[in-house]
């Protein structure tokens, strides 16, 4: 799905934004007034392997009017589970294979970044794909690149850096979410699971709840990403907990008259950095 419009305004002043996983990848491009100019998805249906996503990313560029304009900045963003959540105080940029290894596993050849949320004192240690990451450089020399969960938990403690309220937020995609625990404005917890299942997913959610002691009669769950009223998890997450809802966006963005209305907690991370 690619919805673009036919805006003819200096073409060098818009960013793109690519947001890539193993189940999909979506983009947005955004003009310098702050306006998303095209915005497009696609969910793979199963997970590919990384030399599989870089066939669907060219196959996407080759084949996407949107994306064959020239952008002052490319931004890509990695949402995977190859992460691990350091705070500042104990983190040391010569030790991130540490970070990684009792949770994944970590190959010779892999490399290891790091993103740092100076602001919330958190530093994200991550894999992102090589072979995407240099498909980029080799196609257009300069870009950035981030893992989603800075991009999350980044926005959402700003969000809440005034609640006085615990919010469990839940960024939805096909066979995973991210689970982001805030507390008054500080972040209890962040991790990602895999689930087939609605079973799956309402335990994970309940388990992880219960190990911070929270109270599915008192927390809001608030639901962003790929995911619908009508959906199995929210109905079931609905049975489980009293109060739960939507997110959304920044709404510094505007949306193109052109490109028909998507829902405000759609596309979370990959419109929050903006």
């Amino acid at each position: 799905m690619v919805q673009t419009t036919n805006n003819t305004i200096d073409n060098i002043s818009k960013t793109l934004s690519i947001q890539v996983s193993l189940n999909g990848l979506s983009f947005c491009t955004i003009d310098a007034d702050q306006q998303i100019t095209a915005i497009g998805q696609d969910n793979f249906g199963i997970q590919l392997t990384p030399e599989q996503v870089l066939d669907k990313i060219k196959y996407t560029f080759d084949n996407t009017a949107a994306l064959k304009e020239s952008f002052e900045t490319i931004e890509v963003i990695y949402h995977n589970d190859l992460y691990a959540l350091v705070p500042k105080p104990l983190f040391n940029p010569d030790l991130l294979k540490e970070y990684l290894q009792y949770n994944i596993k970590v190959l010779e050849n892999d490399i290891i970044v790091y993103d740092e949320l100076d602001q919330h004192d958190i530093a994200t240690v991550y894999i992102p794909y090589t072979n995407i990451n240099n498909f980029f450089f080799e196609t257009f020399g300069s870009f950035t690149y981030k893992h989603a969960t800075t991009i999350l938990i980044s926005s959402l403690l700003t969000q809440e850096k005034n609640s006085e309220n615990t919010t469990v937020f839940l960024n939805m995609s096909q066979k995973s979410f991210d689970l982001i625990i805030i507390n008054k404005g500080k972040l209890i917890l962040g991790n990602t699971f895999r689930y087939d299942t609605k079973e799956d997913f309402i335990y994970y959610v309940m388990f992880a709840t219960e190990q911070v002691h929270l109270n599915p009669e008192e927390f809001s769950l608030v639901f962003i990403g790929d995911i619908t009223k009508e959906s199995d998890y929210f109905k079931i997450a609905h049975q489980y907990i009293r109060n739960v809802s939507f997110g959304h966006y920044s709404e510094d963005l505007k949306i193109s008259s052109e490109i028909q209305p998507f829902e405000s907690h759609q596309h979370f991370v990959l419109l929050s950095h903006f």
